[in-house]
């Protein structure tokens, strides 16, 4: 047996033999650029504390990482598709370890956003050539099972992130969940080179670079502005980014439509089960991200678990991704994606609506059954939809195709945070503001309460403080009546610590409450559009070519013919 796999899957005559065990390599590399987000959302505190971040350097740690992510893939699922796939992941595979290498080291707020940049940049190689080498591997009978292997494992990322994270914080600090990444995607080179057949598309011609650059301008303002605007507000940079967004959004689709060989052909949107599956896989993502940004927090702070604790309680969501793999697995041929996808985001919704019930009182039992039902719909919808997308593409354009549904996946992962995030810190402010009234809390010391759950805990952590200095200054005290003074005030700031505290919590639990039903509804209405969107049919046959696309693979086939044919 060779040691490096070097017969390209494109000159097999029959289906690769290794083809599951090269699926694995996929699938390891996939986990590791899902878990590099989830797994920060509990390592943030920590680092938080460490190097002094504020509330913006730390959006921008875990952002830092989505703009190049989401910017890069088309262009270069592009230049994969062209020059090499298994290329495209290995070089990504290397600058993602580079950069978590380095966030690993450095000190500064400013330089863990520029290792997470990196990692983003090398995420956006790794994503689409997945999937482009997946759907080149797989004969088309088997694609729809590997698919959903594929989508089982982002599901258990988002599960698993915390959960290794948690285990690594219980012993060493937060450079441990950048470090983590090096081995695994040193073991994920080695497993393609041994086992991922090389691929690249056959008489690919060039690549529209002019196309590509507009993307990465559009889709990058694009998504600067969801983080940007958001959070800190509706300025200059936030509005000048809408309008670059927007512009760069029209020049591409006009370049686009008259260019003869496009990065990716946009009337290709015009078709109904193309264009719900990509809203269907934004939306849903857009639900499962928020979602998972704010019970992560809710789980950490207000019902007081530790960052492995944490993990732990996400494992019924991994565990449904698997049920709900393995249903659509049997249902979508059988009743066709239309009912599977519609199914699952009906389950989100539903799950969206539970959460709605969260309150002061709530404990961890009362969100088993969201979770639950949560990952089951992720395992029921989010297959058949990237096997229609995925479908909807030529062999020449696998890359491309894996990229536009990442893109999706990235775009809606980027609004859940955005739009759910800012819903939540709105409401909780408001909230915090409610229960705090007719209290002797500092203004100074509402503001900062207000910013987020964790500086709510930490002001009244601090009151807290200073009522045990006070009691110990009362212990210390000879003048009986000196020390009588000094104890009621110790109880009387003690009594304040665990109002502050109540207050937090409860703001925030009715936080969790409302901003999952602004969540519900948005994937309710999203539900209804990608219903009527999506046609009948029992199998997800691949999308019809665009006429253009038809009539070029025509005159490229002339071409090719010899002179005695013509």
């Amino acid at each position: 047996m060779r040691l490096v796999m070097n017969e390209p899957v494109e000159r097999m005559d029959r289906p690769y033999a290794r083809r599951w065990w090269a699926l694995l390599v996929l699938c390891l590399s996939l986990l590791i650029i899902v878990m590099a987000n989830t797994a920060l959302t509990v390592a943030a505190p920590d680092m938080t504390r460490d190097l002094g971040l504020s509330s913006a350097d730390l959006q921008w740690v875990i952002d830092g990482y989505t703009v190049p992510y989401a910017a890069l893939m088309l262009l270069l699922g592009a230049i994969g598709d062209k020059y090499s796939r298994r290329g495209a992941l290995i070089l990504g595979l290397f600058v993602f370890g580079s950069g978590a290498v380095a966030g690993s080291l450095v000190d500064s707020s400013t330089g863990v956003i520029a290792a997470r940049a990196v990692m983003g940049v090398g995420a956006a190689m790794i994503m689409p050539a997945t999937l482009s080498l997946l759907a080149a591997t797989f004969p088309r009978a088997e694609r729809a099972k590997a698919i959903t292997l594929w989508t089982a494992t982002a599901g258990l990322a988002i599960a698993a992130g915390p959960l290794l994270a948690g285990a690594l914080l219980e012993h060493r600090s937060w450079t441990s969940t950048f470090l983590i990444n090096v081995p695994v995607a040193a073991l994920a080179v080695v497993g393609a080179l041994v086992l991922v057949p090389p691929s690249k598309a056959h008489d690919k011609g060039r690549i529209d670079y002019v196309g590509g650059l507009l993307s990465v301008v559009w889709i990058g303002s694009l998504v600067y502005m969801i983080i940007e605007g958001p959070h800190f507000g509706w300025g200059v940079k936030a509005i000048t980014a809408a309008v670059v967004a927007g512009v760069g959004l029209t020049l591409f689709v006009v370049w686009e439509l008259r260019h003869p060989r496009p990065v990716v052909d946009v009337r290709r949107f015009t078709d109904r089960r193309f264009a719900g599956s990509n809203l269907a896989v934004a939306l849903f993502f857009l639900a499962v991200f928020g979602a998972f940004y704010y019970l992560t927090q809710h789980l950490q702070f207000v019902l007081g678990y530790s960052a492995l604790q944490t993990g732990l309680r996400m494992l019924p969501l991994a565990g449904a991704v698997f049920v709900g793999s393995a249903l659509t697995g049997y249902l979508t041929p059988r009743v066709g994606m239309k009912f599977t996808v519609t199914a699952g985001m009906v389950g989100g919704t539903a799950a969206l609506a539970l959460l709605t019930r969260v309150d002061a009182s709530s404990s961890y039992g009362d969100l088993v059954a969201p979770l639950a039902i949560l990952g089951l719909a992720i395992g029921l919808a989010l297959s058949p939809c990237t096997d229609a997308i995925m479908g909807a593409f030529p062999e020449s354009e696998l890359g491309v195709g894996g990229a536009v549904n990442d893109t999706s996946l990235e775009l809606g992962g980027s609004l859940g945070i955005a739009i759910l995030g800012s819903l939540l810190a709105t409401s909780y402010s408001g909230h915090l503001t409610d229960a705090t009234a007719g209290s002797k809390l500092p203004a100074s010391a509402l503001t900062t309460a207000q910013d987020s759950v964790g500086a709510g805990y930490g002001v009244a952590q601090g009151i807290s403080e200073q009522a045990r200095k006070a009691a110990a200054q009362a212990a210390r005290a000879t003048d009986p009546q000196q020390a009588a003074q000094l104890k009621g005030q110790a109880d009387q700031l003690a009594r304040g610590a665990r109002q502050m505290a109540d207050a937090v919590g409860s703001s925030f639990s009715d936080a969790v409450a409302h901003t999952s039903l602004i969540g519900a509804v948005i994937l309710g209405v999203g539900t209804v559009v990608v219903a009527l969107l999506l046609p009948r049919g029992k199998a997800t046959e691949p999308v019809e070519q665009p006429a253009a696309e038809k009539e070029r693979a025509k005159e490229e086939e002339k071409e090719r013919e010899p002179a005695s044919v013509r």
